[in-house]
């Protein structure tokens, strides 16, 4: 019998068990039908578990449906025929899920494609390894760097380089590492580079290696240029002088004619030679004074850490440089925001630093008619800190924004040029830096970040 939904097939079969459950009762009676009771008796069983395995067909279309989900098995379709319209809800539902599954898993493959592309293309060697040391994936420029086809261990790094290995070994999320490595007849400056991510419960290692040789070859190189510019300028601002009184002694003092000592020399003439002589001597003394300072730059005592309030150090040079500041009648406002805020770095370096940008401030401010100076301090992000030196002087002029930090380098006539190099190279010995932003007339300001 052909029913035309599931609750008439259940009624249907439960009447039909009642109606084989009569008949039973009336074979017992007759006990000349012993072997029909036990055969209707059999049927009744049997019409009974048909029944409940009928019942629970929803089960395990449940239990499939689950176990296609969990093993990711999204194949399957569900459909059923003639048991009515709540079963075909409930397959057209599993059989959209299976499909909404279907969408997310060619989404999640598409975008794993898209970034293994990203990751191959890019010039950048990447690696990835769990915290175990066993490597989970490398792209094609790690392998061109490193050639290596392939890498199942980070020790086996080892063989380009023993460093290289350890510092893999060690290096923490957030990092960064320079490194040298000889590798295949070819040195390379390694910008090293790791983050950490947790996935499907495994910690994996991220890390990114830059070959900045070349750059920083002609970052050195272009440095070097610069340097030995401004050391020629000097130099020869020394000599030519000194070249050229030495030539005028030399013609007081020497007759070319007999190539002997003179002897018509006068009073005049020696009084020009005392004076070239005594210019001679003041030039080199300037030049020996340059070269002495050249190398005070260059040995600069390290850093001797501690904490310190910033408010104090404030007040040591404002201390310092007050006599300058009233002399000019400049508006000079030193503040710290918040009040109380410490510093971890070397006060007398520092203060240094700040002593210089002060003076550089009160020169700029010189011919305004309202000169301003400020020195603040701030909290800049977590556990960073910025100190400022502002001015409303006449400014840097662009061209000159690169050149202020190379050594030697000055506009000013009375300048050593060394001010701001030492500034800098201080706060490269702190792990910090220092920037500057001018608008001449409104606003230069010279930031120390730590």
């Amino acid at each position: 019998m052909n029913f035309r939904n599931f609750r008439l097939m259940v009624v249907g079969r439960i009447l039909l068990i009642l109606l084989t459950l009569v008949l039973l009762i009336w074979l017992i009676n007759r006990p000349e039908f012993v072997v029909a009771t036990l055969v209707v008796a059999l049927l009744i069983i049997l019409q009974i578990a048909v029944l409940v395995r009928f019942v629970e067909k929803t089960n395990r279309k449940l239990s499939v449906f689950f176990d296609a989900i969990r093993h990711s098995d999204f194949s399957s379709s569900f459909s059923d025929h003639g048991l009515g319209k709540s079963f075909d809800d409930l397959n057209r539902a599993f059989n959209d899920v299976i499909a909404e599954f279907q969408k997310a898993r060619a989404a999640k493959e598409e975008h794993f494609n898209y970034l293994q592309t990203v990751v191959q293309h890019v010039n950048n060697a990447i690696i990835v390894y769990k915290k175990d040391g066993s490597v989970n994936m490398v792209n094609n420029a790690f392998k061109r760097m490193f050639r290596f086809s392939n890498l199942r261990f980070i020790d086996e790094l080892e063989e380009v380089d023993k460093q290289l290995g350890e510092i893999l070994q060690n290096i923490r999320a957030g990092e960064s590492k320079l490194l040298k490595v000889f590798h295949d007849n070819e040195l390379m400056q390694l910008s090293i580079r790791a983050t950490e991510f947790r996935m499907q419960g495994d910690d994996f290692v991220l890390v990114s290696m830059q070959n900045i040789h070349t750059e920083l070859e002609a970052k050195e190189m272009d440095s070097w240029q610069k340097l030995i510019r401004v050391l020629t300028h000097e130099i020869m601002n020394s000599i030519t002088p000194i070249v050229s009184l030495s030539s005028t002694v030399k013609g007081l003092l020497i007759d070319e004619e007999q190539g002997s000592l003179n002897q018509e020399i006068d009073a005049d003439d020696v009084d020009s030679a005392l004076s070239a002589l005594n210019t001679i001597e003041r030039r080199s003394q300037g030049l020996l004074n340059f070269v002495q300072v050249y190398r005070n730059l260059t040995r600069i005592p390290k850093p001797s850490f501690r904490h310190f309030d910033i408010s104090e150090l404030f007040s040591n040079v404002e201390q310092l440089l007050q006599p300058k500041i009233d002399e000019r009648n400049i508006n000079c406002v030193c503040r710290v925001v918040p009040a109380g805020l410490k510093l971890t770095a070397d006060p007398d370096l520092i203060e240094q630093v700040l002593i210089n940008l002060v003076i550089n401030s009160i020169h700029a401010v010189q011919e305004v008619e309202k000169p301003r100076i400020q020195v603040l301090a701030t909290a800049e992000g977590h556990n960073h800190i910025a100190i400022s030196v502002s001015d409303n002087g006449h400014g840097i002029k662009p061209d000159n924004l690169e050149q202020i930090f190379v050594p030697f380098f000055t506009s000013k006539k009375e300048g050593s040029g060394i001010g701001l190099s030492l500034a800098r190279e201080i706060m490269r010995l702190h792990k910090g830096n220092i920037t500057v932003k001018s608008k001449p007339m409104v606003e230069t300001r010279f930031t120390l970040h730590f």
